[in-house]
Formats: structure tokens, C-alpha cells, sequence
């Protein structure tokens, strides 16, 4: 500092040299020389850090949120909470960041998305990617095999981020989990009736729940000629086709991956097909693929499940397809993704899908990877992207210009004349005691018209107008915004009158 200081003192003196031989009109060279001294002593001084302009932003791939966002966000985990509360969920949560051993390992080729935090204290910690790693390590630290959880919290990844389509670094996923020995399918058809009805309720538009299983793939992978190191990045190349052609992917498959033109043409055979149960049953008479145990298995589970889906009642909004292929490393079984869809252009085509908006899958064999004795605790989940459905929601408000509440405030306490002060304050704590969300404004005197306009402006349904005549007949004025209707409410009746009017729930949006 002290060094700093004292070059501080010598450009100072040097700057006013330079300025006293501008006034003397001193010879150009000598001014230029000098200069020269002075932009040489500038430059061993360097910037001043304090001094640099600070640029007010968030970092890339996060977001503030305005009230009114919060409030569709709020609405939105609202219908994903009492969801997952119907069904019978327990909610956990876990650290923002976990031992970076826990995670390594986890996610296959996406772990060089985890953000790994520098050493405070003696640890190396990531933050966390998902929530469903941090739960397999939460069943085998407590030795739990058996739980039905929700999780609703922020998840961090390295990620090129996409605003505009819901893709951040920082983000929130709402996890639904059950864990446990249960018998097959029962508990997967379960998370997806939970996937429909989330999303059915939201109103977000039309969606179709893809699925396919692990088994199914690895099976066709083998008798296709894949050799088992390759299994896995082969996989990830395969579940890019909701995205790119088929060409695309086999180039990439071929070109990237070393794999032989003639193989990967066998798994373009299989991997563009779609369809019901029926063709779970035509793959179960495939003389190849029914001769692969693994696949085998799989077929056999897959059509136990859409029995229980056509239980359900959703089984119309399910579609076996081969090209879902989910790419992490930890699913074992059934894998899942739900996708919104487009309006076809033109009739007779098939409803383009838009964009992932949930997911999830079977994951028998994470929770043994933490358990000392490697003892396995069967899972299958789900996790909704809420991101993408609050930009669906917001852009549609958006559009129809639809105001949307920020607050949940019922009534507002006014007054008709001036000085009430005392009054409004004693009204407005006898309706917050009794459960009522009031508000009142802070001024002494404030103008009824401008009390009414600040209901408007922040959709208050009701007003309580105290007033002198008021007072003296025990009663409360109780006016209803939109109709402009106006009744004496006895002041002992008052906050039932409230709740009577206010009882009906909120809409979503």
C-alpha cells in the first residue's frame, strides 16, 4: 500500500509538471518528453481495482424473479406439492453441495457439468447436479429401504445456458421418488399417473409420455454388435434423435464413435420405432431381441406396465419408443420422458414434440454404490422441469395480457375520514389475529379514493371502511371491489363475512 501510495504522489506531481510547461508554452519536446514520464509512471501504477466500474448483473444463467413471476412460480409448485402430498409423499431435503466423491462417477459423460467449489474447509465439494444422487446417498447413510419422498430445491450445472428455452445454471427440479421392494411396475406406473395428472392440471397444452427401459437398449445394443465398453456413449448419441435426424446421429455414431456403418443401421432398424402394446408384442416375437435375457426382461415388464397404465386411465398418453434412451449413467429398468406437443400444420400428420418437461426412470443399483456392504434398495422416480413449464406460463400471460396477482391479500382496512388512524390499526390486528390477510396503507390520513385504487391496482377483492357513523353503530362498511356493492357487517361478524366471501380457492393462472 505504502509503495502504491508513494507512485500515486509522483504521478500527481508529474501531471501538474506537465500542465505547468502547457501554460509556459514550454517547446513541444520537452511537453512530449514529459508526458512520456508520466504515461511510463501511469503504467508501473496499473488500474485502480477500487476505482474500476462495477457492472450490476446476475451471473450467466441465472435469474432475478419479479413478484409476478414468484407468484406464477409459487402457484405452479403449489399443483406439484399437493400432487405429490395426494400420493402419500414425504418431503427430505438435502445440502446444496455434497463430498465431490459423491457425485463423481454418477452422471456419465454430463459430469463435466458439476461445479466443483474451491477447498474452504478442508473437503472437496460439488454442488449437487440433481437431487436423486443426494437421495441415494441419503438411504444408504441412514440405511432406509423404504421411503416415498418429494424433494423440491436447486440443482447447479456447468451448462451452456438457454434462457429463453428454460436451460439455466442454477434451477429448481421437483423430485418424486419411492424406494423399496415392491412388486414389478406397481410402483413406476404409479410415477407416471402422477406425471399425467401434474401435467394435465397445469393446462400447459397437449404432452405424451415417452418410455422405453435400459434393458430393452442394452439388449438391442448386443445383438446389434455393440460391444459392451461402448453401450453407454452409444446410448447417448441414440437419445439426441428427439432432436436431430437419424442421419445425424448414425454420422456421429460412425464418424465420432467408431462404430461400423452396418451396426449402427441395425439400431437405426429398431430405434425409429414407436407405438402401444402391441409393439411391446411384436418385439417380444422378434427372433433376435427375444432370444437376450435383458431384453427379454424388460419387454416382459413393459407390458405389465401398460396393463396398470390402461388401469390408470392414462395409457393413451403413453408411447413405447425406442429412441428414448435418458443419459444417465445410474438407470437400470423403465425410463420415462414426457414432452409437450405441437399442433401439426397439416392434417394427417403426427404432433411434433416441443420439449422435455419431465422425466425419470428406474435406478436399482445407485444406492448400493454408497452402501459399505453394497446392498442394493430397488428406486424409480421422477422429476418435473418446472423451468420450462414457468416460461410456458409466463409467455402465455404474456400474450393474453393477463394481470396476475402478487399478493393474497383479502381486504383492505380504510377509512372514510380523517383521523381513524388508531381505528384502522385496531381493525387490522383483530383481522390478522384471526387468520385474515389485511393490509392498510401507512399514511394518517389517506384519501378513500386512493385506498380503493390501491385495491384495484393490487387486486384486494374486499375493503373494510371504517367511518364516524360507522363506529358509532357497531359496524364495518364492507365493500366488494368489482361490484362496487356495499353492506353493514356487525364488527363481531366481520371475519366470517371475510372468509365467507374469500373461501374459493386461488386459480393457478
Amino acid at each position: 500500500m505504502a509503495e502504491r501510495a508513494a507512485l500515486e504522489e509522483l504521478v500527481k506531481l508529474q501531471g501538474e509538471r506537465v500542465r505547468g510547461l502547457k501554460q509556459q508554452k514550454a517547446s513541444a519536446e520537452l511537453i512530449e518528453e514529459e508526458v512520456g514520464k508520466l504515461l511510463k509512471l501511469k503504467a508501473q501504477l496499473g488500474p485502480d481495482e477500487s476505482k474500476q466500474k462495477f457492472v450490476l448483473k446476475t451471473p450467466k444463467g441465472t435469474r432475478d424473479y419479479s413478484p409476478r413471476q414468484m407468484a406464477v412460480r409459487e402457484k405452479v409448485f403449489d399443483v406439484i406439492i399437493r400432487c405429490f402430498k395426494r400420493h402419500g409423499a414425504e418431503v427430505i431435503d438435502t445440502p446444496v453441495f455434497e463430498l465431490k466423491e459423491t457425485l463423481t462417477g454418477k452422471y456419465g459423460e454430463d459430469s463435466k457439468l458439476i461445479y466443483d467449489l474451491k477447498d474452504q474447509g478442508g473437503e472437496l465439494l460439488s454442488l449437487r447436479y440433481d437431487l436423486t444422487v443426494p437421495f441415494a446417498r441419503y438411504l444408504a447413510m441412514n440405511k432406509l429401504t423404504n421411503i416415498k419422498r418429494y424433494h423440491i430445491a436447486k440443482v447447479y450445472r456447468r451448462d451452456n445456458p438457454a434462457m429463453t428455452r428454460g436451460r439455466y445454471r442454477e434451477f429448481y427440479q421437483c423430485d418424486f421418488d419411492i424406494a423399496g421392494n415392491f412388486d414389478p411396475m406397481i410402483p413406476d406406473a404409479e410415477c407416471l399417473k402422477i406425471m399425467c395428472e401434474i401435467l394435465s392440471s397445469l393446462q400447459i397444452g397437449d404432452f405424451l409420455v415417452k418410455v422405453n427401459d435400459r434393458r430393452i437398449l442394452d439388449g438391442m445394443f448386443a445383438i446389434c454388435g455393440v460391444s459392451d465398453s461402448k453401450f453407454r456413449t452409444i446410448c447417448s448419441s441414440v437419445d439426441k434423435l428427439d432432436k436431430v435426424s437419424w442421419e445425424e446421429v448414425k454420422n456421429e455414431m460412425v464418424g465420432e464413435k467408431g462404430l461400423a456403418p452396418e451396426v449402427a443401421d441395425r439400431i437405426g432398424d429398431y430405434v425409429q420405432q414407436h407405438g402401444g402394446v402391441s409393439l411391446v408384442e411384436q418385439l417380444l416375437q422378434d427372433p433376435k431381441l427375444s432370444q437376450n435375457k435383458q431384453a427379454l426382461e424388460g419387454l416382459g415388464d413393459l407390458k405389465l406396465l401398460f396393463e396398470y397404465l390402461t388401469l390408470f386411465g392414462i395409457d393413451d398418453k403413453i408411447s413405447f419408443d425406442l429412441s428414448l434412451a435418458r443419459g444417465l449413467d445410474y438407470y437400470t429398468g423403465v425410463i420415462y420422458e414426457a414432452v409437450l406437443l405441437q399442433t401439426p400444420a397439416q392434417a394427417g400428420e403426427e404432433p411434433l414434440g416441443v420439449g422435455s418437461v419431465a422425466a425419470g426412470g428406474r435406478y436399482d443399483g445407485l444406492v448400493g454404490m454408497f452402501d459399505p456392504k453394497g446392498r442394493k434398495v430397488p428406486c424409480v422416480g421422477l422429476s418435473i422441469g418446472v423451468e420450462r413449464i414457468f416460461s410456458i406460463v409466463e409467455q402465455r400471460l404474456e400474450a393474453l395480457e393477463e394481470k396476475v396477482r402478487t399478493t393474497e391479500t383479502q381486504v383492505l382496512v380504510a377509512s372514510a375520514q380523517k383521523k381513524l388512524l388508531e381505528e384502522r390499526l385496531k381493525l387490522v390486528s383483530e383481522l390478522w389475529d384471526a387468520g385474515i390477510k389485511a393490509e392498510l396503507l401507512y399514511k394518517k390520513n389517506p384519501k378513500l379514493l386512493n385506498q380503493l385504487q390501491y385495491c384495484e391496482e393490487a387486486g384486494i377483492p374486499l375493503v373494510a371502511i371504517i367511518g364516524e357513523q360507522e363506529l358509532k353503530d357497531g359496524v364495518i362498511k364492507l365493500r366488494s371491489v368489482t361490484s362496487r356493492e356495499e353492506v353493514n357487517v356487525r364488527r363481531e361478524d366481520l371475519v366470517e363475512e371475510i372468509k365467507r366471501r374469500t373461501g374459493q380457492p386461488l386459480r393457478i393462472c
